[in-house]
Protein backbone atom coordinates (compact mmCIF):
# COMPACT_ATOMS: atom_id res chain seq x y z
CA UNK A 1 0.00 0.00 0.00
CA UNK A 2 1.24 3.52 -0.80
CA UNK A 3 0.22 6.93 0.40
CA UNK A 4 1.93 10.02 -0.94
CA UNK A 5 4.58 11.01 1.63
CA UNK A 6 5.24 14.34 -0.04
CA UNK A 7 2.58 17.00 -0.07
CA UNK A 8 0.21 16.42 -2.93
CA UNK A 9 -0.17 19.17 -5.46
CA UNK A 10 -3.77 20.21 -5.04
CA UNK A 11 -3.54 22.40 -8.12
CA UNK A 12 -3.20 19.24 -10.23
CA UNK A 13 -6.78 18.40 -9.27
CA UNK A 14 -8.04 21.91 -9.80
CA UNK A 15 -8.79 23.89 -12.88
CA UNK A 16 -11.83 25.17 -14.77
CA UNK A 17 -14.72 23.47 -13.02
CA UNK A 18 -17.60 21.70 -14.70
CA UNK A 19 -19.23 19.23 -12.31
CA UNK A 20 -16.70 19.66 -9.51
CA UNK A 21 -18.12 18.68 -6.14
CA UNK A 22 -21.17 16.89 -7.49
CA UNK A 23 -22.30 13.29 -7.15
CA UNK A 24 -22.19 10.99 -10.16
CA UNK A 25 -24.76 8.22 -9.82
CA UNK A 26 -24.47 5.18 -12.06
CA UNK A 27 -27.54 4.39 -14.12
CA UNK A 28 -28.92 0.85 -13.73
CA UNK A 29 -27.79 0.22 -17.31
CA UNK A 30 -24.12 0.70 -16.33
CA UNK A 31 -22.31 -2.27 -17.88
CA UNK A 32 -18.92 -1.82 -16.20
CA UNK A 33 -19.11 -4.00 -13.03
CA UNK A 34 -16.59 -1.74 -11.29
CA UNK A 35 -19.17 1.04 -11.29
CA UNK A 36 -22.43 -0.87 -10.85
CA UNK A 37 -24.64 1.13 -8.44
CA UNK A 38 -21.69 3.45 -7.78
CA UNK A 39 -22.03 6.85 -6.17
CA UNK A 40 -18.96 8.94 -6.95
CA UNK A 41 -17.97 12.26 -5.45
CA UNK A 42 -16.46 14.14 -8.38
CA UNK A 43 -13.44 15.92 -6.95
CA UNK A 44 -12.19 17.54 -10.15
CA UNK A 45 -13.56 18.02 -13.65
CA UNK A 46 -11.99 20.16 -16.36
CA UNK A 47 -11.04 20.06 -20.02
CA UNK A 48 -8.10 17.88 -18.94
CA UNK A 49 -10.36 15.12 -17.60
CA UNK A 50 -11.97 14.20 -14.31
CA UNK A 51 -11.33 12.29 -11.11
CA UNK A 52 -13.56 11.20 -8.28
CA UNK A 53 -13.88 8.88 -5.29
CA UNK A 54 -16.50 6.13 -5.08
CA UNK A 55 -18.25 6.54 -1.71
CA UNK A 56 -20.24 3.30 -1.50
CA UNK A 57 -17.88 0.41 -2.20
CA UNK A 58 -16.26 -1.39 0.76
CA UNK A 59 -12.89 -3.06 0.27
CA UNK A 60 -13.74 -5.86 2.68
CA UNK A 61 -10.05 -6.70 2.93
CA UNK A 62 -8.34 -4.00 4.97
CA UNK A 63 -9.10 -1.88 8.02
CA UNK A 64 -7.58 1.39 9.14
CA UNK A 65 -5.49 -0.51 11.69
CA UNK A 66 -4.16 -2.76 8.92
CA UNK A 67 -3.33 0.27 6.78
CA UNK A 68 -1.43 1.95 9.61
CA UNK A 69 0.66 -1.18 10.05
CA UNK A 70 1.34 -1.69 6.35
CA UNK A 71 2.45 1.92 5.93
CA UNK A 72 4.56 1.61 9.09
CA UNK A 73 2.88 4.64 10.58
CA UNK A 74 2.61 2.74 13.84
CA UNK A 75 4.28 -0.44 15.00
CA UNK A 76 2.51 -3.57 16.16
CA UNK A 77 2.93 -2.55 19.79
CA UNK A 78 1.17 0.76 19.05
CA UNK A 79 -1.80 -0.81 17.29
CA UNK A 80 -3.10 -2.50 20.42
CA UNK A 81 -3.88 0.71 22.33
CA UNK A 82 -5.90 2.14 19.44
CA UNK A 83 -9.55 2.42 20.26
CA UNK A 84 -11.30 -0.59 18.76
CA UNK A 85 -13.66 1.65 16.78
CA UNK A 86 -10.68 3.39 15.21
CA UNK A 87 -8.69 0.22 14.54
CA UNK A 88 -11.57 -1.38 12.65
CA UNK A 89 -12.53 1.78 10.76
CA UNK A 90 -13.12 0.55 7.20
CA UNK A 91 -11.08 1.41 4.15
CA UNK A 92 -13.06 1.63 0.92
CA UNK A 93 -12.55 1.12 -2.79
CA UNK A 94 -12.25 4.62 -4.21
CA UNK A 95 -11.89 3.45 -7.79
CA UNK A 96 -9.85 1.24 -10.12
CA UNK A 97 -7.04 3.75 -10.81
CA UNK A 98 -3.90 3.61 -8.61
CA UNK A 99 -5.59 1.18 -6.24
CA UNK A 100 -2.63 1.22 -3.84
CA UNK A 101 -2.79 4.99 -3.35
CA UNK A 102 -4.71 6.37 -0.39
CA UNK A 103 -7.22 9.22 -0.37
CA UNK A 104 -9.18 10.67 2.53
CA UNK A 105 -12.41 12.60 2.11
CA UNK A 106 -12.98 14.55 5.29
CA UNK A 107 -14.77 17.39 7.03
CA UNK A 108 -13.29 20.86 6.67
CA UNK A 109 -12.05 21.09 10.26
CA UNK A 110 -8.72 19.59 9.11
CA UNK A 111 -6.31 21.13 6.62
CA UNK A 112 -2.78 20.47 5.36
CA UNK A 113 -1.37 23.55 3.67
CA UNK A 114 -0.99 23.10 -0.11
CA UNK A 115 -2.23 19.50 0.16
CA UNK A 116 -5.89 19.68 1.18
CA UNK A 117 -8.33 20.28 -1.66
CA UNK A 118 -11.67 21.87 -0.70
CA UNK A 119 -14.42 20.23 -2.73
CA UNK A 120 -17.63 21.65 -1.27
CA UNK A 121 -18.50 23.31 2.05
CA UNK A 122 -17.89 20.64 4.67
CA UNK A 123 -16.02 18.22 2.37
CA UNK A 124 -12.30 18.20 1.50
CA UNK A 125 -9.80 15.76 0.01
CA UNK A 126 -6.32 15.06 1.37
CA UNK A 127 -3.94 12.47 -0.08
CA UNK A 128 -0.89 12.76 2.16
CA UNK A 129 0.23 10.49 4.95
CA UNK A 130 -0.08 13.32 7.47
CA UNK A 131 -3.83 12.91 7.75
CA UNK A 132 -3.51 9.21 8.61
CA UNK A 133 -1.11 10.05 11.43
CA UNK A 134 -3.50 12.72 12.65
CA UNK A 135 -6.46 10.33 12.66
CA UNK A 136 -4.42 7.67 14.48
CA UNK A 137 -3.50 10.26 17.14
CA UNK A 138 -7.09 11.50 17.48
CA UNK A 139 -6.02 14.82 15.98
CA UNK A 140 -7.71 14.38 12.63
CA UNK A 141 -11.01 15.64 11.21
CA UNK A 142 -14.31 14.95 12.91
CA UNK A 143 -15.52 13.02 9.87
CA UNK A 144 -13.41 11.02 7.44
CA UNK A 145 -13.82 8.50 4.62
CA UNK A 146 -10.75 6.44 3.73
CA UNK A 147 -10.35 5.04 0.23
CA UNK A 148 -7.75 3.30 -1.93
CA UNK A 149 -7.70 4.28 -5.58
CA UNK A 150 -9.87 6.66 -7.55
CA UNK A 151 -12.06 6.84 -10.64
CA UNK A 152 -10.52 8.74 -13.54
CA UNK A 153 -11.62 9.94 -16.98
CA UNK A 154 -9.56 11.14 -19.93
CA UNK A 155 -10.40 14.49 -21.59
CA UNK A 156 -13.95 14.37 -22.92
CA UNK A 157 -14.60 10.82 -21.68
CA UNK A 158 -16.94 11.73 -18.85
CA UNK A 159 -18.85 14.12 -21.09
CA UNK A 160 -19.39 11.27 -23.57
CA UNK A 161 -20.60 8.96 -20.79
CA UNK A 162 -23.00 11.60 -19.51
CA UNK A 163 -24.33 12.18 -23.02
CA UNK A 164 -24.87 8.41 -23.34
CA UNK A 165 -26.93 8.40 -20.15
CA UNK A 166 -24.36 6.39 -18.22
CA UNK A 167 -24.56 8.71 -15.22
CA UNK A 168 -26.88 11.02 -13.38
CA UNK A 169 -25.45 13.95 -11.46
CA UNK A 170 -26.63 16.07 -8.57
CA UNK A 171 -25.40 18.32 -5.77
CA UNK A 172 -23.69 16.41 -3.00
CA UNK A 173 -24.95 15.75 0.50
CA UNK A 174 -22.01 15.80 2.95
CA UNK A 175 -23.87 13.61 5.44
CA UNK A 176 -24.29 10.93 2.79
CA UNK A 177 -20.54 10.97 2.06
CA UNK A 178 -19.58 10.20 5.65
CA UNK A 179 -22.39 7.92 6.82
CA UNK A 180 -21.66 4.25 7.49
CA UNK A 181 -24.51 2.56 5.62
CA UNK A 182 -22.80 1.93 2.28
CA UNK A 183 -25.62 -0.22 0.97
CA UNK A 184 -28.13 2.62 1.36
CA UNK A 185 -26.12 5.35 -0.37
CA UNK A 186 -27.17 4.52 -3.92
CA UNK A 187 -30.89 4.77 -3.19
CA UNK A 188 -30.35 7.85 -1.04
CA UNK A 189 -28.37 9.57 -3.78
CA UNK A 190 -31.17 8.91 -6.26
CA UNK A 191 -33.62 10.29 -3.70
CA UNK A 192 -31.71 13.59 -3.80
CA UNK A 193 -33.01 13.84 -7.38
CA UNK A 194 -36.48 12.74 -6.36
CA UNK A 195 -36.07 9.42 -8.17
CA UNK A 196 -37.54 6.15 -6.96
CA UNK A 197 -34.86 3.47 -7.70
CA UNK A 198 -37.46 0.83 -8.55
CA UNK A 199 -39.10 3.14 -11.09
CA UNK A 200 -35.76 3.95 -12.70
CA UNK A 201 -34.89 0.27 -13.00
CA UNK A 202 -38.28 -0.46 -14.56
CA UNK A 203 -37.83 2.34 -17.11
CA UNK A 204 -34.42 0.98 -18.09
CA UNK A 205 -35.85 -2.51 -18.40
CA UNK A 206 -38.42 -1.28 -20.89
CA UNK A 207 -36.00 0.83 -22.93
Amino acid sequence: MRMDKDKSKAENLNGPSYLNGQFLIAMPSMTDPRFARAVILLCAHSKEGAMGIIVNQPSGEISFGDLLGQLEIVGDEELAPLANELAIKPVHVGGPVESSRGFVLHSSDYNVSEATLPIQPGVCLTATIDILRAIANNEGPEHSFLALGYAGWAPGQLEDELASNGWLNCAIDADLVFQNGLGDKYDQALALLGIDPSFLAAEVGHA
